[in-house]
Formats: structure tokens, sequence, C-alpha cells
């Protein structure tokens, strides 16, 4: 006998127009998974996973992303440009109306959730979606609500992947969209089947609206020792938020969004999002656990059709296959999902070039100029267009593509809180070393565990230590369990002078990009390098 369980009605008058939906609403785990394989969206792996294909989407679609312009004062307050583009109000209330008519024709399926974990800054949110799986993703990567919300959302998600805008018409670049609209506190997302663009649009609203409450929103996994000593992990997707964080011999706060109070941080989900692409029980048993598990999703891995094993280590569709589950799932992790203040605070940088060293203390200037730069590599798949070649790139903050403000203003926030806790900030490169992409090799896990540890344990603050004449970053030149040669970038190079050119090439781009900030922040941050 099928299972099938009741429609509910759901008035989304408080949109602006008189609609009415008849959807799935606040379904449990197990009927969001039986309805996922009944809509054949997905399978079960051999451990109880729900599997997924995204389709043509596998990562973000940065240039599908707009926000509207209402032209009044709130909106002067967007850092508009190539990340932040606008739209109008015009047309984005077109194609809402476009949406809500087509979702009274889809199944959907609603969850009342809730984002951050602090309840002085808590934000009450509504996603609408025409799959199961999806909401499944929103239930797992969100803090689950205990009731259906009676007064609206503050809020609102609807998902559409079936629905394709024209972009003669709508005013979009492609049938693809992500719209965010602040003032009617709305996100639009069509023809996309990917996930994350409901993670990361919900991102941006709190990176929006944090700031006027005195709170740092921060791209940053976090984690907590017993001791009660919190640490932060900056970087962009690949760069190991999730991998450092999730530390067996620490609890886990949070893989990746997180603010800072007065009172210390406090992770916004309730769930984590781990890149997958070879993943190893034995190099990060907590993310292969917790990924294995009834109720995780993985998406866009391969996996045998008979066995449901999966292959973790290939990356036919796309180099960025992910699994979400919820925060429970890791055994050891803050139950409350909120630290102190920060005594560690670590920058993670994918050198493609091989020139960063492995790790690096920053002065408080140092670490506001590295903060503002948000240097890294693209890796392959977590953007659409990418390649398979990982680009150097500067994401302002290690997370630009969410920071809707003025960068100067996050940045400046955290200098200011650096300050005033005393916080150790440390640039750590998950990359490359020995030579560039293609030629070095991947600094190895256990050595970036190692370094992290040391730091944390105060280990490296008697360390002996030289100064890198190319950035001024003060190297540790003894680290239990690392190899000495690794530390000091230049000497892992067989070519001394091919390393000079690297380390010349990405001294001048750092200081081409740290300009554009000239007059917004003091000559002693500019000056760095």
């Amino acid at each position: 006998m099928r299972l099938d369980p009741k429609k509910t009605e759901l008035d989304l008058g408080y949109l602006g127009k008189e609609s009415q939906i008849s959807t799935y609403w606040n379904l449990a785990t197990p009927q969001l998974i039986e309805q996922s394989i009944l809509n054949q969206e997905g399978n079960l792996s051999i451990t109880g996973a729900l599997i997924v294909k995204t389709g043509r989407y596998t990562g973000r679609s940065p240039n599908d992303k707009f926000i509207v312009d209402h032209k009044q004062a709130a909106d002067m307050e967007i850092d508009w440009g190539i990340v932040n583009k606008p739209i109008s109000p015009a047309k984005f209330d077109r194609l809402l109306d476009k949406i809500l008519t087509h979702i009274q024709q889809q199944t959907t399926y609603t969850m009342d959730l809730h984002v951050g974990a602090h309840p002085s800054h808590q934000r009450r949110v509504r996603v609408i979606s025409e799959y199961a799986w999806s909401a499944l993703f929103a239930h797992d990567l969100l803090i689950p609500s205990q009731e259906r919300f009676i007064t609206p959302p503050d809020f609102t998600v609807i998902q559409t992947p079936s629905f394709k805008a024209i972009p003669q018409e709508d005013g979009t670049n492609s049938e693809a969209f992500v719209l965010l609209d602040f003032k009617k506190r709305i996100i639009l997302i069509g023809c996309t089947e990917y996930a994350g663009e409901i993670k990361k649009a919900i991102f941006t609203i709190m990176n929006r609206i944090l700031p006027d409450e005195g709170v740092l929103p921060m791209h940053c996994s976090a984690n907590i020792g017993m001791e009660g000593d919190t640490a932060l992990f900056f970087g962009l997707s690949g760069t190991g938020k999730t991998t450092l964080s999730s530390d067996p011999d620490r609890f886990l706060i949070g893989d990746d969004e997180h603010g800072w109070t007065n009172n210390g941080v406090f992770n916004f989900e309730g769930g984590c999002y781990a890149k997958t692409i070879n993943l190893s029980s034995d190099l990060e048993p907590v993310i292969w656990e917790a990924s294995q598990r009834f109720g995780s999703v993985l998406e866009n891995v391969i996996y045998d059709e008979e066995s449901r094993k999966i292959d973790f280590n290939n990356g036919i569709l796309t180099e960025n296959t992910r699994a979400a589950y919820p925060i429970e799932f890791v055994s050891k992790r803050e139950k409350n999902s909120r630290g102190g203040h920060p005594n560690h605070i670590f920058f993670l940088s994918a050198d493609a070039f091989g020139v960063l060293p492995p790790i690096s203390q920053l002065s408080p200037e140092q670490a506001a100029y590295f903060f503002l730069s948000g240097y890294t590599a693209k890796l392959a798949g977590t953007e659409r267009d990418l390649g398979i070649e990982p680009q150097a790139t500067f994401s302002t903050c290690f997370g630009a593509p969410f920071m809707p403000l003025n960068p100067v203003r996050y940045a400046n926030m955290l200098r200011n809180k650096i300050k005033e806790h005393k916080s150790r900030v440390w640039l750590v490169n998950t990359g490359w070393t020995g030579g560039p992409y293609g030629i070095g090799s991947r600094i190895k896990l256990p050595y970036t565990r190692h370094m992290i540890s040391a730091a944390i344990k105060g280990i490296l603050e008697e360390a002996p230590s030289i100064v890198d004449p190319f950035f001024k970053l003060t190297i540790p030149t003894i680290i239990p369990g690392v190899p000495a040669k690794i530390l000091y970038p230049v000497g892992n190079w067989e070519d001394k002078k091919r390393y000079q050119h690297f380390a010349e090439n990405l001294k001048t781009e750092f200081r081409k990009n740290i300009l554009k900030y000239k007059g917004s922040v003091e000559e002693s941050i500019l000056n760095q390098l």
C-alpha cells in the first residue's frame, strides 16, 4: 500500500498577492525520503543516505544572482557591482507573480525552519520547493521548527527548478536565477536544482541584517576544545573549513556560517554541507560517518546501481560532490551551537601557486589585510563554467559572493573584535607546496592538522621562526609531526628562481587587488606588502 501524507492548504497572501497552494507541510525526514524515492528524485545508498543528482547545475551560478534595488536609503548600503547586481522591483514582482501561479500547478514541499542558534538574532525561514529532497536538504541544513508558523515568517524562499526565466522579458542573465528582495524578505530561485543556492541565499540575507545589530556575520566554521577555547576557520569552498573544524579531538559548533556577538560566536545553521570528493574514512572520519546515515543527502556522487556503494573518488559529474546532514549526526558537537570569543582564527587559502607557507602568524594589521584580500584558488566544480583548472582569486572576507555590504565594514568589525579579545590569527595554506598546481603536491591533511593543533595548544608561540621576505609572514621553523622542509616554501622547490618568480607575481596580484580599498582603510593596512 502506497503511503501518501496529506497535503495542507497554505495561504501565501502575505507575499503580496492573493495565492494559495496545496502543499506537503513540515514532513518528517522518513516521509521526505519516501516522497523523494516515489517521485524518482533519488535512490538510497547501501548505508541509507539519499543520493540525488542536480542536473545541469552542480554548483552555484554567481552570474544569475540579483538583489532588488528599491532606490531607498537601505539600498544605498548595498555594495553594488559584479557580485551584487541590481534588478528592478517591477521585474522582481513580475517574476514573483509568475512563480506563484506556477507553484499552484505543482507538487510542493514546505518547511518552516529557523536560522541562527542565538535567540536574540534568530530568524524564521519558510522554504517552499518542488522537490522533496530539497525540502530534506533545508531541514538538514537549517534549524527545524517544532511546529508550523502561524504568523508570516521573517523570510520566504521559493525554489522552482522547473520554472525557466525569459531573460529578455524578466531581466535575468539566463533561464536560471537567484533573486533576493531584502525589503519584501523573499528569495526566488529558479531553473536550478542545486540546493546550495538555498543555503547561500539565506546566508546573504543574514550578512545584510546582522551588522545593524552589532553582530559580525562570518563565512567560517567553528569548534571548541575541552577547556572552552574557541577556534574559527575562514575559507571558501574546498579550502578545508568543514574538514578542519570536524576535528575528532574538539567539539563542532558549525561548519560554515557564524555570527560574532558581544558574548561570543553562534552557528547560523543546524547542519553541515561537506565536500565529499575523495572522502576518506581514515582522513575525515567525522564527515565520513555523518554522510553515510539515513537522513543525509548526497549530491552528484557516483555509485554502483546494484550494490549502492558510493565511489567518493569519482568526480565524473563534478568535483563539487556534497553531503548535507544535520549537525546531530556529529557525535562530538557543541550542543547549543555556541562558543565564546575566538582564541584562534585561521584563514584558509588553497594556494594554487605553492607560494604561501603552510602556516604563519599574522598581526592585527596583517589579519585585516588578508581578510580583505580573501586569497585562495577556486577549485573545479564549486561554480558553473569554472573549468577543470583552479583559478587564483581574491574573494573579500573569504566570502564575497555572499556579502552584500561594503567589505570594509565587515573587515573593520573583525579587526576591532580581534584587538578587543586578543585573538591569535593564522594564515594556513591548504593548497600546494613544492611547485604550482600540476607540478607541486597538495599539502597533506595530517600535516595541516598537526600545525593547527600546535597553534591552538600554544606550541607555536614558543617555536623558532623566520620572516618571509616576500609577504613578511612570521613562519615557524619547527612543528612536531611536520617535515621542516615544507614549512619554508622556497626550500621545498627544486627551482628556487622559479619560486621567486611565482612569489613576486602573486605579491603583485595582492597589491593590485588591495588598491581598490585605498581611501577606505588605514594606510598601515594597505602597505602590508
